[in-house]
């Protein structure tokens, strides 16, 4: 049997492709991390048929004995005729056997993987992450490899994703905050030594306040910086007023984004989640800041002055 038909051509092609996944969905791309994810899941279930028995692979089509013959080891064929199974039906076969349970999610992920679902890929396949991590745990349990030896650096941000004593917004920061440091140290690997801090060191455009219109002129957007949770950079952040006070104005943090590695989180939630420290936000000399216990409690602009 043809050596890319192999355990190990399946498993490395699931691992190149799960990797892909991760960094695809840490730069947002969830369209790729569908496309990627998919092929992950596709690979490691072959691997674990061919493992179980080689003619698992077997695509079963008008009755042509050839293939389970090439794939008993007793047949040679030309590689443009031999066929194995598709997503699905591996899937299929490895839950027939007991070792995959069912799951509408992974379905979904292979669904969008395949453009079969009718839907705005991104829109869905964000959260299907701890669905590709669970799935592949399960797959390598079968085959008896550790997560760790299959994830490699990747495993931190997968364990979190499949953590259910966490929130899912918990989870999804942190996930993204993981993914965030390793896409930014690869920006850096190859260059100078010294070439990352250097960045890190790097001035990012100052604070500034920009007037929001409508009936109260005290009003203001606060673009700032803070210290990035995930590459510890300088990031940016919007602080948004909410409403008008007899002293200025309640204002919320509603944005963090980073240049330097792409983090963005939105919504005190999220900023709450990640771990920043709001109150060492660098603000305007003319603009002072009464900070609130704790995000999301509105926030009180005590005074304003845009003089």
């Amino acid at each position: 049997m043809d050596d890319s038909l192999s355990f190990k051509s399946f498993l490395t092609g699931s691992g190149r492709a799960a990797y892909k996944a991760m960094e695809d969905h840490g730069r947002g791309e969830y369209d790729e991390f569908a496309l990627h994810g998919g092929v992950a899941v596709e690979r490691l279930a072959k691997a674990v048929l061919v493992k179980k028995n080689p003619t698992y692979l077997v695509e079963m089509r008008n009755g042509n004995s050839d293939l389970l013959l090439y794939f008993g080891g007793d047949l040679e064929l030309d590689q443009d005729k031999v066929r194995t199974v598709g997503a699905k039906e591996a899937l299929q076969r490895l839950r027939r056997i007991k070792v995959l349970p069912p799951d509408p999610q992974l379905d979904r992920l292979i669904d969008l993987r395949n453009g079969t679902a009718h839907t705005t890929v991104g829109d869905e396949a964000r959260s299907l992450l701890p669905t590709l991590a669970e799935t592949i745990a399960i797959l390598l349990k079968a085959v008896d490899m550790s997560a760790e030896q299959f994830w490699g650096r990747w495993i931190s941000a997968v364990n979190v994703a499949v953590d259910k004593q966490r929130d899912a917004i918990q989870r999804d920061v942190e996930v993204r905050i993981k993914q965030a440091r390793h896409l930014f140290d690869d920006r850096f690997k190859g260059l100078p030594e010294g070439t990352k801090e250097r960045a890190l060191k790097e001035p990012v455009e100052g604070p500034h306040a920009v007037a929001v219109s409508g009936e109260d002129d005290r009003l203001i957007v606060l673009i700032s910086t803070l210290a990035c949770p995930a590459c510890g950079g300088e990031a940016h952040i919007r602080v948004t007023p909410i409403r008008s006070t007899t002293t200025g104005a309640e204002v919320t943090v509603d944005l963090l984004d980073c240049p330097l590695c792409g983090l963005k989180l939105t919504g005190p939630e999220e900023i709450k989640a990640s771990g920043a420290d709001v109150e060492k936000a660098v603000v305007p000399s003319n603009i002072i800041v009464s900070w609130g216990m704790t995000l999301p409690t509105p926030l009180d602009l005590s005074r304003i002055n845009t003089a």
